[in-house]
């Protein structure tokens, strides 16, 4: 939509002074996080795995890429938890499987020879519905998966073998979708479990997502390879309310969110160390949202390349990413101390995305939450290139803002080329909407580096955007209801429509 409008200052508007910017609580959060990333890093490590073997072949299993294996594998696990825990082992061949359950004290080992080969046959994948109630089980109704865990302590899959989930739209059609998915299993769900560890395993198209874990404990993934450019919903890696958990030394490339900590289970999502890290996306790379009913608190996330997918990789919904930092509120759930730092972002259309709203998605007969929050986050040290026309965007919603957010040392390269009339653009509020920025002028924000709306005391700091191209867009404009914006120093005044 477009109007006639008049904007007082078509370039970014400095004022001829700097007032004092309250960032009192940026040290000390800095300094907090940054010491929940050493004791993560010094006290959560991997469960002792005993030193039991327990070989899927002396099962009965045959790794001839054709005989269904799922009572030999099934076998196999049983044996090893009620003897204590231990390895099960893939050693050599490809095995075919159905859905299996994993036990406490089980770790599945694939071998550099080995590969597991999801069932492209539906009715091997029974339903599994989870004890602990809550929007997934309720409201989206996931119910298949090819390996799938509960209640269940001391597990993990680790190994330099592959499995390979054969997801692909040929063998599980299916519809996109933000509800329910119906005969499209997910990789790998487990639910309320505690002492997760997945190691180096390559984790190759599921059919939805690749893995979800819910109200998990204590998980870690090191080292993990995930591609999962098959079908619809190919998420990457999505705890939802877990607690302690560490992401370092992976690579994701995903068609949807990449990265995706999600609070549909109404439980925090807290003491979280993400680093060391690829994630690529033809939706979201880095992702606190969707469904946002739990609180997420006390995350660091360092040292990353996120954004889209080059040209050389198969990315059947599109190379470029939607954004390569999407932090959002829209369920009632409280997002807060979170520090992003020495991040490099290509190939997105938005870089930064932080949003509150009020979709406020709940259970069936649950009451329905206040509006929830965004507030004191730091993203610092982001570089970038090749970054499309959209820009970033900073918006709440009419009284309930973006709360204390800096940024600095920000320097990307766009694509530039936008013309004078994206600056007239209307923004659409979408306030009940989905969270994500594509809904948001996808060809281009009113200007090209960030637009904020319903937001208080945002600072941004030695930033640099960069076009490639001329355009004629300011690099930032302050829209409704914004309080002490700060641009490299410089107050900047709001826009009078």
């Amino acid at each position: 939509m477009k109007k006639n409008i008049t904007i007082i200052v078509l370039f970014v508007h400095l004022l001829n002074f700097s007032s004092a910017q309250n960032k009192a609580w940026e040290n000390p959060q800095k300094k907090m996080l940054e010491r929940l990333a050493d004791s993560l890093t010094q006290h959560l490590k991997a469960w002792k795995v005993p030193n039991r073997i327990y070989k899927v072949e002396k099962y009965g299993a045959i790794g001839d890429s054709s005989h269904l294996n799922t009572i030999e594998i099934q076998n196999a696990i049983d044996d090893c938890s009620k003897n204590g825990g231990g390895v099960v082992l893939f050693s050599e061949g490809q095995y075919v499987t159905g859905t299996i359950e994993l036990k406490s004290g089980v770790m599945l080992e694939i071998s550099k020879k080995a590969k597991i080969l999801g069932s492209i046959n539906i009715a091997d994948y029974p339903e599994r519905i989870e004890a602990f109630k809550s929007v997934m089980s309720e409201n989206h109704k996931y119910r298949q998966s090819l390996i799938y865990a509960e209640n269940c302590t001391n597990i993990g899959i680790r190994g330099k073998g592959e499995i390979y989930f054969r997801g692909e739209k040929a063998n599980f059609p299916g519809k996109e979708t933000t509800g329910e998915i119906v005969n499209r299993p997910f990789g790998i769900r487990m639910i309320t479990c505690k002492n997760i560890v997945l190691q180096n395993i390559f984790l190759h198209n599921s059919a939805a997502w690749m893995q979800s874990y819910l109200f998990c404990e204590n998980l870690i993934f090191d080292g993990i390879k995930v591609i999962n450019q098959a079908n619809y919903n190919n998420d990457g890696l999505d705890p939802d309310g877990c607690t302690n958990l560490i992401v370092r030394n992976c690579y994701i490339n995903s068609e949807d969110d990449a990265m995706c900590l999600k609070g549909a289970s109404n439980r925090p999502s807290k003491n979280i160390l993400i680093e060391n890290s690829t994630f690529l996306s033809s939706c979201n790379a880095l992702k606190i949202g969707t469904d946002t009913q739990g609180d997420f608190f006390n995350i660091i996330a360092r040292n990353l390349k996120l954004g889209g997918i080059s040209e050389d990789m198969p990315a059947p919904k599109g190379h470029d990413a939607s954004t390569g930092v999407t932090l959002a509120s829209v369920d009632g759930g409280k997002v807060h101390d979170i520090l992003i730092s020495n991040i490099r972002i290509d190939r997105s259309r938005c870089p930064i995305f932080l949003r509150v709203g009020n979709r406020l998605r709940k259970m069936p007969d649950a009451p329905i939450k206040e509006v929830g929050s965004l507030q004191k986050i730091i993203i610092k040290n982001v570089t970038g290139e090749n970054n499309f026309k959209q820009g970033s965007l900073i918006s709440g919603i009419k009284d309930h803002p973006v709360k204390d957010v800096i940024i600095k040392n920000y320097n990307i390269k766009i694509e530039g080329g936008g013309d004078s009339t994206l600056i007239h653009n209307e923004v659409p509020e979408k306030e009940n909407g989905y969270p994500d920025a594509q809904s948001f002028l996808k060809k281009g924000l009113p200007s090209m580096g960030f637009y904020v709306r319903y937001a208080e005391n945002i600072n941004i700091s030695n930033a640099e955007i960069t076009p490639l191209k001329k355009d004629s867009r300011p690099i930032i404009i302050a829209g409704k209801d914004v309080i002490d914006l700060y641009f490299n120093d410089h107050k900047i005044s709001q826009q009078v429509f």
